[in-house]
């Protein structure tokens, strides 16, 4: 019997770091609930506990129903029938046993039917059925509907929508269209007021289409449309829920994809959709669609995490079985290397995404709170720098978490040799839905055009310095000062590139900046983690070595390049 919560000492770790105490407080509003709800914890011990129970039971369904419903899931696919989108057999059994569990909407808070779970177990949640079949974590993960409608929409909004997620309704995020991509400022789906508007159910009535929408068919949607005639750019979009049992949404076609077969990807046809706006008009893009990526990236982190996860478990379990040359594989320094190499860079990318989730929860808990309160000055001073490093921190996990998923996958293909590219691993299922990672909810590219502001604006160098001020242990300070070394060469470097001012030259070397940061903050981070447990060390030793060769190439290639240089790459 696996448990893919238990079996993974770093899970538990990652749990008890010392800013959930305040995180959980925030979200509990010092255990208020616990008079109101008796399944409400009375203290933080009792809330670990609770997140601990609760992600135990996770890992039990992901271990025992949908892992090895995965394969058949693949295989099978979801249908359009009538219009409906059919889900595979095992997918319906998955969503089926986490419903029953009371597990969808885990995070909503109890008066909506949720857990009121902070965000670090419910990222926690996620990484973890994401090990057990990635296509599946994309409909569970859609959750994160709830979330946005518990955020901006009104109370009535709210009532309507938010218990149904307990009772395991769906979600779909409908915001990409057939000539937007990931320009959503070109969104034209119309969201307008009917000739017969009622004021008393204030319905909008939507047109057009989408493409490329996860689980397009769901119970709840939510819709970014153009609400203002005229206009051409996001301040004309608003935001929208749509309720699919009004039946108004043709289906035209599911998306015949490469991996992640099991999530639906759906063409929508939008005709005289009745809708709710959410929020305020004007705002669908530029404030809730925007506070939606922090949450769809770690989303995705989660989601490239686990399948980090699964890879390297793959791929040790086939080297210590597979004989070449009368001994296992595992004992070929060739191979033992890149097992390493996928352990520390699986390890790596879970610290910068727990730190990252931590960064949002206390941000989005800080939110809440001043609904209820006014927040004190330094409550307010702290709120506003944890948003600012969810904002620097969020693209930077997309975009390294999903990167290293894809070279971990490989490697462990690789690993397993011609068998890998045959369908009786699993490995060869893992490879095909790794893909996806670096593409949606933003390409990796686009994550750079969003983290380039940490470089620029000093934002990563500052958290750096942060870092360096914590204490670690005497037998690791070798370490850390391989990573002083590599900040000092980061911020030469980075301040070399601004100095030429140059925008198309920045653009250029952008990524290397930003991959050179994700490299030293990584590196504080396992470091940090193995102050506290030593079982890391050996993962930060080989982490920040690593890192400070990459670093060095990175940085010498910059140094030598000049604007001309560019010409050599430009296609004309």
């Amino acid at each position: 019997m696996e448990n893919f919560y238990t079996d993974n000492k770093d899970l538990k770790f990652h749990l008890n770091h010392p800013l959930m105490e305040k995180i959980v407080a925030l979200k509990e509003n010092n255990y208020e609930e616990s008079k109101e709800f008796d399944f409400a914890p009375i203290d933080f011990e009792d809330a670990i506990d609770s997140y601990d129970k609760i992600l135990e039971i996770v890992g039990e369904i992901s271990g025992e129903v949908i892992e090895p419903n995965a394969e058949s899931v693949d295989k099978e696919g979801p249908q359009l029938i009538n219009n409906e989108v059919k889900y595979a057999k095992g997918t319906q059994e998955n969503h089926d046993v986490l419903t029953k569990a009371g597990l969808i909407g885990m995070s909503l808070p109890r008066k909506y039917g949720g857990l009121n779970f902070s965000i670090v177990p419910y990222v926690m949640a996620a990484e973890i059925v994401s090990r057990a079949d990635a296509g599946f974590a994309n409909i569970w993960g859609l959750q994160d509907c709830a979330e946005t409608i518990h955020e901006f929409a009104s109370e009535e909004i709210k009532q309507e929508f938010l218990p149904r997620f307990n009772n395991g309704a769906t979600a779909a995020m409908v915001l990409t269209e057939p000539d937007a991509g990931s320009d959503l400022q070109a969104v034209q789906l119309k969201g307008q007021i009917s000739a017969n508007y009622d004021p008393e159910k204030d319905l909008y009535y939507l047109n057009g289409v989408k493409r490329f929408i996860t689980n397009g068919d769901a119970d709840i949607s939510l819709v970014l449309a153009r609400s203002e005639e005229g206009t051409s750019d996001g301040r004309g979009l608003s935001l929208f829920v749509y309720d699919r049992k009004d039946a108004a949404v043709k289906i035209r076609r599911i998306e015949n994809k490469l991996g992640i077969k099991g999530s639906p990807t759906c063409e929508m046809v939008f005709t005289n959709a009745p809708a709710k706006l959410v929020g305020d008009r004007k705002l669908g893009l530029i404030k809730y669609v925007m506070a939606l990526m922090n949450s769809a990236r770690l989303g995705i982190g989660a989601q490239s995490v686990g399948l980090a996860e699964a890879a390297y478990r793959e791929a040790l379990k086939y080297a210590n079985e597979r004989q070449q040359f009368g001994k296992t594989i595992i004992r070929f320094p060739a191979v033992y290397e890149m097992l390493t190499s996928m352990k520390v860079r699986t390890q790596a990318i879970r610290t910068l995404l727990y730190e990252t989730a931590r960064y949002v929860d206390i941000y989005k808990n800080y939110q809440f709170t001043s609904e209820t309160r006014q927040l004190e000055k330094e409550e307010r001073q702290e709120m506003k720098r944890y948003q600012r490093l969810a904002d620097m921190f969020t693209p930077l996990l997309k975009l390294v978490s999903s990167e290293y998923c894809n070279q971990i996958a490989y490697d462990s293909l690789q690993i397993h040799g011609g068998a890998g590219f045959m369908k009786d691993f699993p490995i060869e299922r893992i490879y095909r839905d790794a893909r996806i990672t670096s593409i949606y909810e933003g390409t990796s590219q686009l994550q750079v055009v969003a983290a380039i502001r940490g470089v620029t604006a000093g934002g990563f160098l500052n958290r750096i310095r942060e870092f360096e001020e914590v204490m670690v242990a005497p037998e690791l300070e070798y370490l850390k000062k391989y990573l002083v070394n590599m900040t000092a060469e980061y911020e030469k470097v980075s301040k070399w590139v601004l100095e030429q001012d140059d925008t198309e030259f920045l653009d250029f070397h952008a990524r290397r900046l930003v991959e050179m940061a994700g490299n030293i903050v990584m590196g504080y981070l396992l470091l940090h983690d193995s102050s506290k447990n030593d079982e890391f060390e050996t993962s930060a030793e080989v982490f920040i070595k690593r890192g400070k060769s990459e670093n060095a190439q990175k940085a010498d290639y910059i140094t030598s390049s000049e604007t001309k240089d560019l010409g050599v790459f430009r296609y004309v």
